[in-house]
């Protein structure tokens, strides 16, 4: 496994990481076993970022990972966690909460559940609205400077509050949407990470599965959130998934599958960049892990542009309540 590191000041980390998101019922129910030994399988092969968040299934996530992590060795694996999403019964969203001393407090929670003495990424899941990010991620520097974060990260802000942020303490890394069909990032944010020595870990590089060469609309069951957005929606998912059939082409040509393609594709954006993988089974980390390898010529790039050039998807990445909370668009 190749070795990346987060901008100038984050941690080094595997080429590919794994999000858990999806163990926790995002797209529905998953298999409680075959979730650890996906995360053990992931941790043999060289892989070690992983990414969570608090509020994943409300804490299922951070008490799962503690369990598929226990026996390893600290140093073996690096976490990064979101912090200040909201969530009450039924996973219903109910805001954000960027106050410093719900940062602290939300902090206390994750260490007791993953078992752990520090987190290695710490950052707001989205920006509070009601509080400056100067505030937010001060809280998150004295928890730096007390031992118990080693890193400072962002998720789904702007330039112009990756700046600010940036100001009170060093931000290791972005995290974002990036994928064949969610570009916005290279407008005004990638230009700025550059400049300021920040990292990007991409998030739904296979858009939610839609890019995956997979996708099969029976499979969304119950609490699976694809059912609401606007990209799998009808008249757009036909849409999208045309695309997906040119890029098989651009796959075949190459000897690979569709999903090692396009995780290709980000990774060769930059070396600051490490795509996140969000496998919850071994069957498709295997199939995501050689992607780490693959390297794409001038004519492939060009290939994959033709094929899914920038905006040619239809539908929002989110639904629009959503969507207005971001900074940065599709």
């Amino acid at each position: 496994m190749q070795i990346r590191t987060m901008g100038r000041t984050g941690p080094a980390v595997s080429a590919l990481g794994l999000g858990a998101m999806a163990m926790s019922g995002a797209y529905g129910e998953s298999d409680r076993a075959e979730s650890l030994a996906t995360v053990r399988a992931a941790l043999d092969a060289g892989v070690t970022l992983i990414d969570t968040g608090d509020f994943y299934g409300s804490g299922h996530n951070e008490l799962l990972l503690a369990e598929a992590l226990r026996g390893r060795a600290r140093e073996e694996f690096v976490l990064s966690v979101k912090f200040g999403q909201l969530i009450g019964p039924g996973t219903r969203l109910l805001g954000v909460d960027g106050r410093p001393s719900s940062v602290k407090n939300y902090l206390a929670h994750s260490l007791t559940r993953l078992g752990v003495d520090h987190v290695d990424v710490y950052r707001p899941a989205r920006l509070d609205p009601d509080v400056p990010v100067e505030d937010t991620v001060g809280a998150v520097k004295e928890l730096v400077e007390a031992g118990h974060v080693r890193h400072l990260g962002l998720s789904e802000v702007g330039a112009g509050t990756i700046r600010r942020a940036h100001a009170v303490h060093p931000v290791a890394d972005l995290q974002i949407e990036y994928s064949l069909i969610s570009r916005a990032v290279e407008d005004e944010v990638l230009p700025v990470l550059r400049e300021l020595g920040i990292g990007v870990t991409a998030y739904g590089v296979l858009g939610r599965g839609l890019i995956s060469g997979h996708w099969d609309a029976s499979r969304v069951t119950a609490g699976d959130h694809r059912a609401r957005s606007p990209r799998f929606g009808a008249g757009n998912v036909e849409h999208n998934l045309g695309l997906v059939e040119a890029l098989r082409a651009v796959a075949g040509e190459r000897g690979c599958t569709v999903a090692q393609l396009v995780i290709a594709w980000v990774a060769s954006r930059s070396d600051d960049v490490v795509p996140l993988v969000g496998a919850r089974t071994r069957e498709r980390l295997a199939e995501a892990l050689p992607a780490a390898e693959l390297e794409l010529t001038g004519a492939e790039l060009a290939a994959i542009e033709r094929a899914v050039p920038r905006g040619a998807a239809r539908g929002d990445r989110y639904p629009s309540v959503a969507m207005a909370a971001l900074e940065v668009g599709n």
